[in-house]
């Protein structure tokens, strides 16, 4: 299974895996930071791609991918889902007080509303939704259409769309479309079933919240989400009928008018009018590997990595022609994050093997906008923490034949803290790969768990300094409570095991048992 990454800033909202890509209001981000798995697939974006699943120069960096993790949180409340025992855990942060419900058959996924009344419980072997009370954990079932794996839901909460994921495992049997989506109004808990592209790639809703947005490998679908009932309006996204690129990314522009589609191996990007249907094509470079909208939101950048240059494209008519940097041929760029503030961005590849990256001081004068700086080790991904004061860059454990087999560093994983205040670097050697990572909202300290480690290790974005947190057994995932200094992080054991580590004391609290008389660890 491929396992690319997709750049993003540490978020510290939980794992509600949005793949949202870079537009409608979703800047850079998934909405719990980096996971090692397969969502980036679906994301579409970043190094992969064109630049990764088509290059000959890529190689996955993770023979295989985890699978989607089962919490979700509230301000108040932390869910579990237990696949097994066809149930959700509900865990009160304060009190650590833990209720268990039923619900359908292998709950995989939970989503929690924006205001955190409600609770989504998606059954991916009943093929059903539960709508819960987050408070009672009394509700509803809807049905869904069979075979989907993967839930999104709109960010005003008023709509869920449950699809199927290609880039998860596929443990479908009998007929099977891989062309449907099943669309939820949950006010009324009416199910809409739509037949879209075949391979959905992105499923993504507008930021005014009017339509429903998914790609596919060959088409844009557009759903109305203003009506009573709502049908999908397809478009065809290729001129080529036999052998059409296949899509890969797309953006929505803030103001909802545009959708911009990046295509596997394309030298344009496909511009669809969201209100006309329009189809049109601007000029991108060659081979597109990434694509962002600009956290102002005025500007959309593209990545060509065969022609080492970024495009950038002004969104109020993104038809004007763009502004070309040509990149220094010293270091490939495949990748594209910019800071929160706007001011300057990060730009490297993870297929290149090239232990090097580059900035983008966007504010300096012409020619004089990059800076080059070198690495202990090639990068595999980048995150950046919520305010753009550091970031976290990710190295395999492969070597590329440069560095010295008397190096620390060796034929293991680490990572490297960035300083984007001067650049400079500490690197970390690593017991395990990375599995997850997140942070707190002020932007002080990120954390990260490694695969098949009992570990949490913490970092200080200011001091570049970092810590280790024993955990009982091996870490699986990792969240952080919203506006608070409490991080959660799930772990291995036949009958559930939660921790909560408090940043201002020290303590970790850990429940073991969620349905057998849990009790907390100290």
């Amino acid at each position: 299974m491929q396992t690319k990454f997709k750049h993003r800033w540490l978020l510290v909202t939980p794992l509600v895996h949005l793949l949202t890509g870079c537009g409608a209001g979703a800047e850079m981000a998934m909405d719990s930071g980096y996971r090692s798995a397969a969502m980036d697939g679906a994301d579409g974006g970043g190094d992969g791609g064109a630049d990764g699943a088509g290059g000959d120069d890529w190689e996955p960096e993770e023979p295989e991918a985890p699978p989607l993790p089962p919490l979700s949180s509230s301000s108040t409340y932390v869910f579990v889902a237990n696949p097994d025992r066809n149930t959700i855990t509900r865990i009160e942060a304060n009190s650590l007080a833990v209720i268990t419900a039923p619900v359908g058959s292998r709950p995989t996924q939970i989503r929690v509303s924006p205001d955190d009344a409600l609770v989504y419980v998606f059954n991916e072997d009943s093929d059903d939704v539960h709508i819960l009370d987050s408070e009672s954990l009394d509700g509803e079932v809807v049905e869904l259409r069979p075979n989907l794996n993967q839930i999104t839901l709109s960010p005003d909460g008023a709509w869920l769309a449950a699809w199927h994921n290609g880039t998860l495992e596929d443990t479908s049997s009998g007929a099977t479309s891989y062309n449907e989506v099943s669309l939820v109004r949950n006010a009324s808990r009416e199910h809409f079933p739509l037949v879209v592209g075949y391979n959905p790639r992105q499923v993504l809703f507008t930021a005014d919240g009017r339509s429903l947005v998914v790609v596919s490998d060959s088409y844009l679908v557009l759903v109305d989400l203003t009506v009573d009932e709502p049908e999908p309006v397809r478009i065809r996204i290729s001129e080529d009928t036999l052998s059409p690129p296949v899509a890969e990314e797309v953006v929505l522009t803030p103001d909802s008018r545009y959708a911009i589609i990046r295509q596997f191996g394309a030298t344009e990007l496909v511009v669809v009018e969201l209100d006309t249907q329009a189809v049109g094509r601007i000029a991108v470079g060659e081979n597109p590997t990434d694509i962002d909208v600009t956290p102002d939101g005025t500007q959309a950048i593209a990545v060509a990595r065969g022609s080492n240059e970024l495009w950038i494209y002004d969104l109020t008519d993104p038809f004007i022609e763009p502004q070309v940097i040509a990149m220094p041929l010293e270091v490939p760029v495949g990748s594209v994050l910019l800071t929160p503030d706007n001011r300057q961005g990060l730009l490297y590849s993870t297929a290149s093997g090239v232990a090097a990256f580059a900035t983008w001081d966007r504010l300096a004068a012409p020619g004089e906008e990059v800076g080059l700086f070198s690495l202990i080790k090639p990068i595999a991904g980048v995150e950046g923490s919520p305010d753009g004061r550091a970031a976290v860059i990710r190295h395999n454990r492969e070597e590329n034949g440069e560095l010295p087999s008397s190096s620390p560093f060796y034929n293991n994983h680490a990572l490297t803290l960035l300083s984007l205040q001067d650049y400079f670097t500490n690197a970390i050697r690593l017991p395990g790969a990375p599995l997850s990572t997140s942070a707190l909202d002020s932007g002080d300290l990120g954390f990260m768990t490694l695969i098949e480690r009992p570990l949490l290790l913490q970092f200080n974005f200011d001091t570049l300094i970092h810590e280790e947190i024993e955990l009982k057994s091996n870490a699986e995932d990792l969240g952080v409570l919203p506006g608070r200094p409490t991080v959660y992080i799930s772990q291995t054991h036949d009958l559930g095991r939660i921790s909560f580590y408090d940043t201002d004391s020290g303590e970790v609290q850990t429940i073991t048992g969620f349905e057998l008389n849990a009790a907390i660890e100290r």
